[in-house]
């Protein structure tokens, strides 16, 4: 019969039947959900639409552009893992990519970002920071002399920055795992891409609860 997206098969507010008394129009089509799964061979097909139009259907992706909103900044990252979903926990663990879900990305280029802006470590152990530091003199070395390339006023300007500047705990925690909560904005089955935004605040303390709660139901099941 095809995917409908009309409302006559639908039932009246008080439960009645309505009689179908027209058959189906193009404009009322639906297709098949892309299901876009994360996976390493990204894969975008091209979807002719109706009025001659273009979607991009993503069959699998691995990497989005992540927006870090109180530091308004955006990087490219890595897709890692999908963590919740609101509405349906088979798209969790089918690792299904769709608007709003909840999802790990790569901190990596965050933290490259963070430590040029301000001059300061994140996430690094300070025991771990200090070992490295002693194995690898050369490296030392190298980041001394960055340290003295560094002019006057490039110094000047990042203490500046640092002043009254603060960073979430939960955000350092993650930062020290190497993964960053994000939710996703873009619908990939739609745009072809999953772009987001790293969660901060009282959403991020939310969605922490969410997750902590599944897993202690999980262990709980086990």
């Amino acid at each position: 019969m095809g995917i409908s997206r009309d409302s006559l098969h639908k039932k009246r507010a008080t439960g009645g039947k309505k009689k179908v008394w027209r058959k189906k129009r193009k404009y009322e089509l639906g297709r098949q959900p892309s299901m876009t799964k994360l996976s390493s061979n990204k894969t975008v097909r091209r979807v002719r639409v109706r009025g001659g139009n273009v979607k991009w259907r993503a069959l699998r992706l691995d990497t989005g552009n992540y927006s870090w909103g109180s530091e308004a900044v955006t990087r490219k990252s890595r897709i890692l893992d999908v963590v919740y979903n609101a509405s349906n926990n088979e798209l969790v663990r089918t690792q299904t990519l769709v608007k709003s879900a909840i999802i790990q990305v790569d901190a990596a280029p965050f933290r490259q970002w963070y430590e040029q802006h301000y001059g300061q470590d994140i996430g690094r152990k300070k025991k771990a920071a200090a070992a490295a530091k002693k194995e690898t003199t050369e490296e030392g070395e190298a980041t001394a002399e960055e340290e003295k390339k560094k002019s006057k006023h490039l110094l000047r300007k990042i203490e500046k920055r640092q002043e009254g500047h603060k960073l979430d705990p939960h955000l350092e925690e993650q930062f020290g795992s190497g993964r960053l909560l994000a939710a996703i904005a873009s619908r990939p089955g739609q745009c072809g891409r999953a772009d987001g935004y790293i969660l901060e605040g009282r959403e991020l303390e939310f969605y922490m609860k969410k997750i902590q709660r599944k897993k202690g139901k999980g262990a709980g099941a086990a």
